[in-house]
């Protein structure tokens, strides 16, 4: 997988690898620091799809190079692919360990001729490799057997434990903002912006207007919350997805830098 950053208004993409993943988010090792509720891209390559599994996401948590990322807009599309992964995954758990299950067992006959008199059994023809390395073989597939059911166990419980840890999670509020400037104001702090992309559901339509937005900015300058106050949804959701990678220059009030709300309006035409 990798993930995206915006640093200085300049994307910065890290590579990682996903430890657990659910249609709320993905727990991973990630090659960089990221800050705490931090807005970035990610790009997973999930096993079985042809195409990669791009989406948007709050950094949750971190430690290290560990980070838990709460998915923010996923697309119906998408939690049908990470479903149909996750299902897939526990299909092929389950399979082995039936297989194992059904397995023969083995018995092994013990003849006592301390006093019976009778002739000890022939021991078996070690000819084939087969019946020599028999043992070893049940034995190899009851060890994949129990790796596999050991990882269905750890994917499926791992990312609970994760999110119970997560700081900030049930007593996380809105940022309030201090003023509210104008968007003509506040165009020229503008370090970095992203042009919505026209849906192509939207296309299909032939759907276009202005979609406005109530945007609030962080002290840092960052966009952290947006919402749309009018439109079709198709294209508000477009809009709402390209604004939060926007980048300002914070705005200082007395001097100080402070969370500010303002309005943005993004038009759309086929």
């Amino acid at each position: 997988m990798d993930v995206t950053v915006l640093r200085s208004g300049i994307p910065d993409t890290l590579p990682g690898r996903a430890l657990n993943l659910c249609e709320r988010g993905l727990a991973a090792m990630v090659a960089g620091e990221l800050a705490l509720g931090e807005t970035v891209g990610v790009e997973l390559r999930l096993p079985w799809t042809p195409d990669p599994l791009r989406a948007r996401g709050l950094v949750r948590h971190h430690d290290r190079l560990r980070c838990g990322v709460e998915f923010v807009g996923l697309t119906p599309e998408q939690r049908v692919a990470i479903r149909n992964w996750a299902m897939r995954s526990k299909g092929e758990v389950e399979t082995g360990a039936a297989a194992t299950a059904e397995l023969p067992p083995v018995v092994v006959k013990v003849d006592d001729t301390s006093g019976s008199g009778a002739s000890a059994p022939p021991p078996a023809d070690s000819s084939g490799p087969g019946k020599r390395r028999g043992p070893r073989s049940v034995l190899l597939v009851v060890g994949a057997a129990v790796l596999l059911a050991g990882f269905w166990w750890r994917w499926n419980t791992s990312w609970k434990e994760l999110e119970s840890g997560l700081p900030g999670r049930s007593s996380s509020s809105p940022v309030e903002a201090q003023a509210r400037i104008p968007a003509e104001e506040m165009q020229k702090l503008i370090v970095h912006r992203v042009d919505p992309v026209y849906p192509a559901a939207a296309r299909a339509e032939n759907l276009q207007g202005v979609i406005a937005l109530d945007v609030v900015v962080g002290r840092d300058g960052t966009v952290v919350e947006v919402r749309p106050l009018n439109g079709p949804e198709v294209l508000a959701r477009a809009a709402v997805e390209a604004m939060r990678w926007w980048k300002f220059q914070p705005y200082r009030v007395n001097g100080q830098a402070a969370a500010v709300e303002t309005t943005f309006a993004m038009e759309f035409r086929p």
